[in-house]
């Protein structure tokens, strides 16, 4: 179970040391807006580069970024261990999950709340990670939306049948109320922004989303 907190709910005046207080985090996840995909503008190329040269936790960059066939591989950068394109801004989100897998980074396809996850249930074996948004995507601190939930056992099975290794992430709502629902459905990766970057210390934060998901594994088991 892997914690990913956001930087979208960090102190951007103060972005090298709230990246020091998630030293504790699997990876920091990234969001790139570009106000056309979605109307919120946020962080391009060289804020990302220089991310990933003082971060002290890989890069999961997730791009909400129109003609991602483009711009994705340009992301494959010093730090950055995992690229995150929407299947709804590629031609090609097979081709795409192809060139970045050859250009030394995880390949990840994030899906809009809307989107069906059929069809990559079907090629699940194209990508090292699914993004199930758990929100729609754009801004932080929106509802958990629990209705989608039943894609990542969809996903999870045909990742079984395929006999692959692929993780499931959810973004958007994540907290100490949601987590376990999340991983319950599937879910092994986790994005939370508000619920680290709040008021105070953002690595008690984590350890509780840890001691969630492992009190939830325990009563599982």
């Amino acid at each position: 179970m892997r914690i990913h907190p956001s930087i979208l709910s960090a102190d951007f005046a103060n972005l090298e040391r709230e990246l020091q207080a998630i030293a504790t985090a699997d990876a920091v996840h990234v969001d790139v807006m570009d106000g056309h995909f979605v109307p919120n503008l946020t962080l391009g190329l060289p804020i990302v580069e220089r991310i990933g040269q003082v971060s002290p936790v890989p890069l999961d960059v997730h791009l909400m970024i129109d003609d991602a066939d483009r711009w994705a591989p340009q992301y494959v950068l010093p730090g950055v261990t995992s690229v995150t394109f929407h299947a709804e801004a590629s031609r090609d989100p097979f081709a795409l999950a192809r060139t970045l897998r050859d250009a030394g980074v995880a390949a990840s396809v994030a899906l809009k709340p809307g989107t069906d996850a059929a069809p990559f249930a079907d090629r699940i074996d194209a990508f090292d990670m699914v993004l199930v948004m758990t929100v729609e995507p754009g801004f932080g601190g929106q509802s958990f939306m629990p209705e989608v939930l039943p894609k990542l056992g969809v996903l999870r099975r045909a990742a079984a049948d395929a006999g692959v290794q692929v993780l499931l992430q959810v973004d958007g709502g994540i907290s100490t109320a949601t987590i376990a629902e999340a991983a319950a459905a599937g879910a092994d990766t986790f994005v939370a922004g508000s619920a680290v970057y709040g008021n105070g210390d953002p690595a008690p934060r984590i350890q509780a989303l840890r001691d969630v998901l492992a009190a939830a594994d325990t009563l599982g088991s």
